[in-house]
């Protein structure tokens, strides 16, 4: 993962019981409750806003969301949260995104910048590459929402994926305790399509694997890891299911793998309606071609947003890429990812 200031931060990758249901919390004084806000000083940097002041939440409540733009939790997150943005932001909700990054491609200003402007969020975001902002409220999570009222204080939680309909409540709540009227009973409408899509949970038996040495998990090559060098890896025999091998000329670092030369391929056996893979250009600016396998063939029908029926994508930005989704039946399924050309870094397998 990225930069190591708090090695407890993790991605919350279920609902239910993985996600910590809002919460009322005690009353502070205004002084306390301006100092619920105060981390947000500590952004370095601001997208689609000037800085933020107390003076910008005089009156108003906040929605204080950490997010890292590779993060799959995060993406399936945003449409609610984009949605409450434009539906209460009359009635006095603010909307701030904290982008906290995780992998070192995420710390590069301009790629979020990229990712605010395709992901369509047009709310303020405070970059928050030292994790000062995160730090400051005590943040170990992504996604992470906190609910602010009117007058500073902290009223509500959320870790993870779900708790929409509690979320929405709690902000109508808090704007009308802050006055505001004429909110009809309408619940905001959500549009959720592609990567942002609900997964599936019932048929979801894989979960998402780093691939960088320090954190991946049933890595199954021949031979093993060789960190920190470049090696010729050779293809595994067979996988079991959530097993993963690479092939070819790679690099394994402690955050990701970088293919030397053109044909590296990577393969993984999972259990999911999508499959999802965090991949950028080890050189900025630079494209990669890739050609995709599901057991043997082309993918079909069973392609996702970031590719085709016959397999064929290309990787331009370091972010989230959709290869798969399932059309019909959920199986263990053998992929195979085939970089044409050298030169991908890739850092994640999720799933959903």
């Amino acid at each position: 993962m990225g930069e190591p200031s708090n090695p407890s931060r993790r991605r919350l990758l279920r609902t239910g019981a993985m996600a910590v249901a809002v919460a009322q919390l005690c009353s502070h004084s205004w002084a306390k409750a301006r100092s619920d806000l105060s981390p947000l000083a500590h952004a370095t940097i601001w997208l689609n806003s000037s800085p933020l002041t107390d003076l910008d939440f005089q009156g108003k409540i906040a929605l204080i969301e950490f997010w890292t733009y590779s993060c799959i939790n995060w993406r399936r997150q945003v449409p609610f949260v984009r949605a409450w943005a434009e539906r209460y932001k009359k009635h006095g909700l603010v909307v701030v995104g904290v982008h906290s990054p995780e992998f070192s491609c995420e710390r590069n200003v301009d790629n979020v910048r990229w990712a605010s402007n395709d992901m369509h969020l047009p709310y303020p975001i405070a970059i928050d590459n030292d994790y000062a902002v995160w730090r400051g409220f005590n943040n170990n999570y992504w996604p992470a929402l906190y609910f602010i009222d009117a007058k500073g204080h902290i009223r509500g939680q959320v870790f993870g994926e779900g708790q929409y309909a509690q979320s929405e409540s709690l902000i109508r709540k808090l704007l009308a305790e802050a006055g505001a009227k004429d909110i009809d009973d309408n619940l905001a409408s959500v549009d959720a399509r592609g990567p942002e899509a609900p997964p599936d949970w019932k048929d979801l038996r894989s979960e998402e694997n780093y691939v960088g040495y320090k954190r991946t998990q049933n890595f199954a090559s021949p031979g093993g890891i060789k960190a920190d060098k470049a090696h010729v890896y050779f293809p595994a025999k067979a996988l079991e299911l959530n097993q993963w091998a690479i092939a070819g000329d790679w690099t394994m670092g402690s955050e990701s793998i970088v293919s030397n030369r053109p044909d590296g391929s990577v393969s993984y056996r999972f259990h999911a309606r999508d499959l999802h893979f965090v991949i950028g250009p080890a050189v900025p600016g630079k494209s990669v071609r890739f050609r995709l396998l599901l057991d043997g063939n082309p993918p079909g029908a069973d392609y996702g947003t970031d590719t085709d029926e016959q397999g064929n994508g290309l990787v331009i930005e370091p972010r989230m890429y959709q290869l798969i989704r399932q059309q019909k039946s959920i199986l263990d399924r053998h992929f195979t990812i085939q970089f044409l050309d050298a030169g991908v870094a890739a850092y994640s397998f999720t799933f959903g």
